[in-house]
């Protein structure tokens, strides 16, 4: 009988995709979100979708008591490191309050096993690169805080209840499923490539540099780009690894390529793939932007067996530009439809 999964934020950018990447390998998921997103429905048909608030635990208890779950894949989380600076409250209900209801339901469900999405910024400013998951954790945002406390707070529920868990750090996730059917869709858009890719298709001005005297070779920002078809099969071996385990798991895992690619390189990139212009304005630094972030990967090759396909550069600028230029006109309508029924 096929496993049946939970992913919380199935409906998201990587949870989207690793939705796909569990259908294609059998499972069988429920999706669970706050709120719909029509626009990143199309080759979800098989999914079971159910409407939750991690805050709200007597609404995920119904959710555990209809459905046997194997395991939890938990993307839920607020994730914006300038407004968890503005507004650290909501971060630390949502990503540390919500889940710790989770994972009261989950003990109270009896479900043991879950692989949690984590991120680079629990490292803060690196001390070394590449990032070793042995390496100081120094979170310099209220972002980064909240998902540290949550990969120790399931390293004590390890210890004492033996919580199977896996936390996947992720340096910079990019790139669109290659059949377009998810992609990326942020509001607001903080992230590089996509906010590029804005640009080459005339929906943003410019794009801006923020610092160009890093101690890199060109002088810009130098990043660790991971595609989420990469980062979702990451996530079916972590799975895999939790629901198999005879003794209790308890890990943390960097996922990235070992490389680097600067600002400038991405733009290039970009008016290659793309063919058009990337105006540019340049701007002094972003307090606490290091000036590289790359990832030693070498746990996630031998403890999970997993390596990265589709992360070089062009493949991730094309596979998000090809997205962008299919679903980049509806996603603005339904973000629009979205917005107008929230309003009334």
């Amino acid at each position: 009988m096929a496993k049946k999964i939970l992913v919380l934020g199935g409906q998201g950018y990587i949870g989207s995709q690793t939705v796909l990447s569990l259908l294609e390998d059998g499972f069988e998921v429920v999706s669970l979100d706050k709120v719909k997103s029509d626009y990143l429905q199309e080759g979800f048909e098989n999914v079971d979708y159910e409407y939750a608030d991690l805050q709200d635990k007597n609404s995920l208890e119904k959710v555990f008591s209809k459905y046997d779950f194997d395991g939890v894949i938990h993307f839920a989380a607020s994730i914006e490191v300038g407004e968890s600076q503005l507004n650290p409250e909501k971060y630390y209900l949502n990503n540390v309050a919500g889940t710790l209801n989770l994972l009261s339901v989950m003990r109270e469900y009896e479900v043991n096993n879950i692989v949690f999405s984590s991120t680079a910024a629990v490292y803060g400013i690196p001390k070394q690169v590449p990032i070793l998951e042995e390496s100081i954790k120094e979170p310099i945002n209220t972002y980064g805080r909240t998902k540290w406390m949550m990969e120790q707070i399931l390293t004590d529920y390890s210890t004492s209840y033996g919580l199977n868990n896996i936390c996947l750090r992720y340096f910079n996730a990019c790139g669109a499923d290659l059949q377009q059917r998810a992609g990326e869709a942020h509001e607001p858009e903080s992230h590089l490539i996509p906010i590029v890719l804005q640009v080459a298709n005339g929906d943003r001005e410019f794009l801006q540099v923020n610092g160009q005297d890093y101690n890199t070779p060109d002088g810009t920002c130098v990043r660790d780009f991971i595609h989420t078809l990469d980062l979702a099969s990451a996530h079916v071996l972590a799975l895999k690894k939790v629901l198999e385990a005879t003794a209790t798991v308890s890990q943390s895992i960097n996922l990235g390529t070992k490389n680097g690619y600067s600002i400038n390189q991405v733009i290039e990139a970009t008016k290659k793939v793309t063919g058009k212009d990337i105006p540019l304005k340049y701007g002094p630094r972003r307090s606490g932007d290091p000036d590289q972030l790359i990832a030693d990967n070498t746990k996630a090759f031998e403890y999970l067996g997993w390596k990265p396909k589709y992360s070089d550069l062009e493949t991730i600028i094309d596979s998000a530009w090809k997205w962008y230029q299919s679903k980049g006109e509806s996603i603005q309508e339904q973000k629009a439809k979205l917005a107008l029924e929230q309003s009334l």
